[in-house]
């Protein structure tokens, strides 16, 4: 899990000494493995991105909308995103679209379908999620009854009008499983021509709360055939505190590889993502063809303010070339009573980036407003401008992900400058002291403001990237020269290039 702040070195995890201004006494070795990052592989019904390398920066702000949990977004060709979500209440399903992530926070939304009166469909209305299936849209969810509102079954609406906000939702009933248990959370993904169904379901006499399972999908869209594969089985400590739950699967496909996050603990702050992979040319339905990761994937942050992030959806941004995870938390820890009753989770977004071994990599749930961007070197192209005992420099293969993105707000200085907020380290900004730059707390001063502030220009090697001058020291401009980042002035090609920047 990534450490919010950088006090170990986020590959090693080996203990640093630090000098009295809070940076280290000698400066690290740094990696000299090149990012290998490959075109994605293209499967049908799995949300994706094109090119693996040099994906443009996407900017949007969160919360995306407050108050929905269990957050699914479908991008459908018809040009729109579909969201739809747990609504507090949990008394029916809402469906929302536009044309832009962003504009989805502002949609106007419609009640599609209201829990039964009586019965089966009648309490707990919970993780909707849309799917386009043979020319039909698809609602797959969760329910109790009114008589026993704990008695969670998984169920299908199916409406064949064109825009679903519209026309009518024919109630498919339940998906049959082969246990009548506690189940929740389907979801559903092609790979290999095969479309299966994941969820997550009380399999009797194991004790726990949910564990999450796959299998084929059948004739239609609301039955499963086939052998049931058990796929996970909360074990670890970070998958059972408060209870033992492996819930909301969700896939994505990238690399030849299919990745299966899914939501573990008790939905307060120790709600977290976990991550299972496997060879997309695998049996999926083989256990043994899944590794499951022994930490968790994404998790807490007390240093962004972000608490219990989970049950996750993916799609792709409005250019096709970014993979984005949605999800919700809350921007508090401390929950009083059931935290199924606290109303204030919200959807948020933000990019997947990809590791050099082709593994997705989540970061850590941002700070709320503005998205964070990655700058990578225009002449080193699988190096990132990154932090790293507050001293920034660039690095290729920057695992501890939170470490390398900045947001860019406007200019502490004023003047039409702009400065470069740590993610992980909220409050610290990219400065030059000493024409070195660094990483650190803004202590207010008018000093530290003409220090962290730059002008953004179009790149001087490249006007597609980023050149950022600096405010105080007119004609110097951040630059990396042995892997360091400075501010100095430039003149030949190659010093040009060493001060352009692409955001990713």
């Amino acid at each position: 899990m990534p450490l919010p702040f950088p006090r170990t070195d986020p590959n090693t995890r080996r203990a640093v000494r630090r000098g009295p201004a809070g940076h280290c006494v000698p400066p690290r070795l740094r990696s000299t493995l090149a990012a290998v990052l490959v075109v994605l592989a293209v499967s049908a019904g799995l949300p994706m991105a094109t090119p693996a390398h040099a994906a443009p920066a996407v900017t949007y702000t969160n919360p995306l909308v407050n108050q929905r949990a269990d957050p699914h977004i479908f991008r459908h060709t018809d040009g729109y995103y579909y969201l739809t979500a747990t609504v507090p209440q949990y008394d029916r399903i809402v469906l929302r679209r536009a044309t832009t992530l962003q504009g989805l926070a502002t949609a106007a939304e419609t009640t599609i379908w209201s829990r039964h009166t009586s019965g089966e469909m009648g309490a707990h209305i919970w993780a909707p999620e849309i799917h386009f299936i043979n020319n039909r849209w698809y609602v797959y969810f969760a329910a109790g009854r009114t008589d026993d509102v704990w008695r969670i079954r998984m169920y299908v609406l199916e409406n064949a009008n064109a825009n679903p906000l519209t026309g009518s939702w024919t109630e498919r009933g339940r998906i049959t499983t082969p246990w009548d248990t506690f189940s929740l959370d389907a979801s559903t993904f092609v790979a290999n021509g095969v479309r299966y169904l994941t969820w997550a379901q009380q399999e009797p006499a194991m004790g726990n709360n949910s564990n999450v399972y796959l299998a084929r999908m059948g004739a239609n869209p609301w039955q499963i055939t086939g052998t049931v594969t058990r796929l996970v089985v909360p074990t670890y400590d970070w998958e059972t505190r408060g209870y033992r739950v492996a819930e909301g699967p969700a896939a994505i496909q990238r690399n030849d590889r299919i990745f299966l996050t899914y939501s573990a603990s008790a939905t307060d702050a120790n709600y977290c993502l976990g991550m299972l992979s496997a060879s997309a040319s695998a049996n999926l339905l083989d256990a043994a063809a899944w590794s499951k990761s022994p930490s968790p994937v994404f998790a807490s942050n007390a240093a962004t303010s972000q608490y219990g992030p989970g049950h996750n959806s993916f799609t792709v941004s409005e250019d096709g070339q970014s993979d984005i995870l949605v999800y919700h938390d809350r921007n508090y820890r401390d929950i009083t009573g059931d935290p199924l009753n606290d109303p204030n989770r919200r959807t948020r977004l933000q990019k997947v980036y990809w590791n050099a071994d082709g593994t997705p990599n989540f970061g850590i749930p941002v700070p709320d407003g503005a998205t964070p961007v990655r700058l990578r070197s225009h002449d080193q192209a699988s190096s990132y401008i990154r932090h790293y005992d507050y001293r920034a420099r660039i690095e290729p293969n920057v695992t501890n992900l939170a470490d390398s993105q900045f947001r860019i707000v406007t200019g502490l200085a004023g003047g039409g400058s702009v400065s470069l907020e740590s993610t992980n380290f909220p409050g610290y900004y990219l400065r030059h002291r000493g024409y070195a730059l660094y990483v650190e707390t803004n202590d207010g001063s008018a000093l530290f403001g003409g220090d962290a502030s730059f002008r953004r220009q179009a790149g001087l090697a490249d006007s597609a990237g980023i050149s950022l001058e600096s405010q105080n020291f007119p004609g110097r401009h951040v630059r990396h020269r042995d892997g360091l980042l400075y501010i100095e002035a430039v003149s030949s090609s190659a010093e040009r290039a060493s001060a352009t920047f692409h955001l990713e």
